[in-house]
């Protein structure tokens, strides 16, 4: 992946192709989730989004310290880990809020933050205080605090990706290996866990910030025998997807993702080469143009998460209610558009709402004494 700005049209694209996805994947009777990734891979879009999340920090700290200063930049992503952090409270907020609702409505969907709900009204104090201190992440909201983690670590990453790449990959390799053991140590109130144990998941994000920072890349397919580590990739991908489609048709044990499984992680990057091969011949690019609105999604990622949870929530109960829990082709994908046109509303509606607020602000301002 080159270091230009052309690729920046296809990170936005691919964003928000992801958040899209991690939208329907959340709908238990969707049908387009059934030819996402996870349907033939050992992956998921978790780990699309945080390698490109990882890639997208690079990106930012890179311009930031360009025009400005690293210390600027530095600056800027300690707080953009408060931006998430906050983030994370909102989405938990809402996660309780819209279980509360749809619970006062009798629609009882099977990923209702009820065990939350009911520790909040038994013991209002310590629940608030585990979700304010990570102990407690409710339902989708449970992504968000690695990334807090990864903000931290930025003004640490960034300059070892650019002078040290080599040991920041094996520091990276080791955490992650080490990982398992670490999750133990990890703040959690009783019965609770961290669903992305961020030990594990770093070396994705830093796996993305190394393929901005260095032609990775270019060097390898440049090399007289780049044209092999395509044909493993491609060889790997085949193989997961024969192994999920007709050997293992179950979901693999949860561990593996908590933790990030080597399994799924060779998947991944198998799947990361091809694509990236695809980004070199144009093909990603073309398709950017010629759906400008999944890019208009990606370019606000955190707001599009917060809402694609809320959006995924409610479609995913309203449609157990509406279906018993079976599987539904029409509803399924009236469904699936629903929470598809949702989200693009409020990608579309952001930026006027966010001019419409500003300017009663500046009136505000102007008319007070």
């Amino acid at each position: 992946m080159q270091k230009s700005q052309s690729r920046l049209l296809e990170l936005d694209f691919f964003r928000g192709l992801v958040l899209l996805i991690i939208v329907v994947d959340h709908i238990g009777g969707s049908i387009l989730s059934r030819v996402t990734l996870h349907a033939y891979a050992l992956c998921d879009a978790a780990e699309v989004f945080v390698f490109l999340g990882g890639f997208a920090t690079a990106t930012a700290y890179a311009a930031l310290a360009e025009r400005r200063n690293e210390a600027t930049a530095r600056s800027r992503f300690l707080r953009r880990s408060l931006e998430i952090y906050r983030a994370f409270l909102i989405t938990a907020g809402l996660m309780l809020l819209v279980s509360a609702v749809l619970s006062a409505f009798s629609i009882d969907g099977p990923n209702l933050a009820t065990t939350d709900l009911d520790d909040l009204m038994d013991t209002p104090v310590a629940a608030l205080r585990d979700i304010l201190l990570l102990r407690r992440q409710p339902y989708l909201a449970s992504v968000l605090p690695m990334y807090v983690f990864f903000a931290l670590l930025v003004p640490m990453i960034l300059p070892l990706a650019r002078s040290k790449p080599w040991l920041l990959l094996a520091g990276s390799v080791a955490l992650w290996a080490g990982a398992p053991a670490i999750d133990a140590y990890l703040p959690a109130a009783p019965d609770m866990h961290w669903d992305f144990n961020p030990f594990a998941w770093q070396l994705l994000f830093v796996l993305g910030v190394l393929a901005r920072c260095q032609p990775v890349h270019q060097r390898i397919s440049a090399h007289r025998l780049g044209w092999l580590v395509s044909v493993l990739a491609f060889a790997v991908v085949a193989a997961a997807a024969c192994y999920k489609l007709f050997i293992e048709r179950e979901p693999l044990d949860a561990s593996f993702k908590q933790n990030l499984s080597y399994l799924r992680a060779v998947n991944f990057l198998a799947i990361a080469w091809l694509v990236a091969n695809l980004i070199q011949l144009g093909w990603a690019r073309k398709l950017a143009q010629w759906m400008p609105w999944v890019g208009m999604i990606g370019r606000k990622g955190l707001l599009c998460f917060i809402a694609g949870a809320v959006i995924s929530l409610i479609v995913d109960s309203v449609l157990y209610a509406a279906t018993d829990g079976y599987l539904n082709y029409p509803l399924g994908l009236v469904a699936d558009a629903c929470a598809v046109g949702a989200l693009f509303a409020v990608a579309k509606a952001s930026e006027p709402l966010k001019r419409f607020a500003t300017r009663l602000w500046n009136l505000r301002l102007r008319t007070s004494p």
